[in-house]
């Protein structure tokens, strides 16, 4: 078990250290940073101080460990748009993103593992039909399409709920509805797959047999092994409400992490797209290795050697 947790520390560090490469190198891809930083009218002098300050008159192996240094440190430069610290707007931005991302989350699993496991257990009834439709629109169509779509009717049409910004609960309503369909169609897919194929096992034809209730053996017999693919499909899409809300968050006008890094692509605010990026990497990892340890809590029989 500890030496499962170091080998997974190990490779996110390296994981992290390959990520910071490819970020260093598109930075520097895209041009010398003193191009966007110093207007026209520095002179040759200025210049080529600013580049002896930086680093940036040193070989690139140097100015990628200097960087790497100021980053390790929460230093990622100076955003080129806001004219503050790169990570002082990430930061600023992170709430929005874990409220959006938590409640979407909550939605898509209060709806799609119930109604997994009632897919199965009422296999080719009309409430299995529902659920797979349900799953297979959430699949089918394209979530930006999704936001609009509900703008228009309960936004512009009806005029029940707000179209953008971040304020009351009511402003959560739609793009979390928009986040979370997708997401619900696919824990309910998995669900259902697992539970039909643990209903299918002798086990529970025992417990069955021995007179259990069917309560008992849906929710404490079948649904407790049934519960590792929709953990591990859970855990991804947690990852993925966190790090790739970009779409949602720029059609809601979302102050999140996700606009954040469209306008920091627009605006050539390499600081602030470097520190976004670094951000969701982390939180990919830590987020995938917790998944990884809940299958001990609900598996005993799994062990890590």
């Amino acid at each position: 078990m500890n030496r499962f947790i170091a080998l997974r520390l190990l490779y996110s560090v390296i994981v992290i250290w390959l990520v910071s490469i490819f970020v260093f190198t598109m930075s520097r891809v895209a041009g010398d940073p003193r191009n966007l930083y110093l207007d026209d009218q520095v002179t040759q002098e200025q210049y080529d101080a600013w580049g002896r300050d930086f680093g940036l008159d040193k070989p690139l192996v140097v100015q990628y460990l200097i960087w790497a240094g100021d980053a390790l440190q929460g230093d990622f430069g100076r955003s080129l748009f806001y004219k503050v610290d790169a990570m002082d707007i990430v930061i600023e931005r992170v709430p929005a993103t874990l409220q959006l991302g938590a409640v979407a989350f909550a939605v898509s699993l209060i709806i799609g593992i119930p109604f997994g496991v009632l897919s199965a257990v009422k296999r080719g009834t009309a409430m299995d039909y529902f659920g797979r439709s349900f799953a297979l629109l959430g699949q089918a169509l394209p979530v930006f399409w999704i936001g609009i779509m509900l703008i228009l009717v309960f936004a512009v049409q009806l005029q029940w709920l707000p179209t953008s910004r971040r304020d009351g609960w009511e402003h959560f309503v739609l793009p979390t509805v928009a986040l979370g369909w997708g997401p619900a169609a696919v824990l309910l897919r998995i669900t259902r797959s697992a539970m039909l194929e643990v209903l299918d096992s002798e086990y529970i034809k025992l417990a069955r047999a021995k007179g259990s209730s069917s309560t008992r053996v849906v929710w404490k017999h079948a649904f407790k092994n049934a519960l590792i693919p929709p953990i591990t499909a859970a855990g991804l899409i947690l990852a993925g409400f966190l790090t790739g809300t970009v779409v949602i968050e720029t059609v809601f006008a979302w102050p999140g992490l996700g606009a954040l890094a469209v306008g920091a692509i627009f605006n050539n605010d390499f600081p602030v797209m470097t520190a976004v990026i670094m951000l969701f990497a982390g939180l990919y990892l830590g987020i995938s290795l917790v998944v990884d340890l809940t299958y001990l809590v609900i598996d005993p029989r799994i062990r890590y050697s």
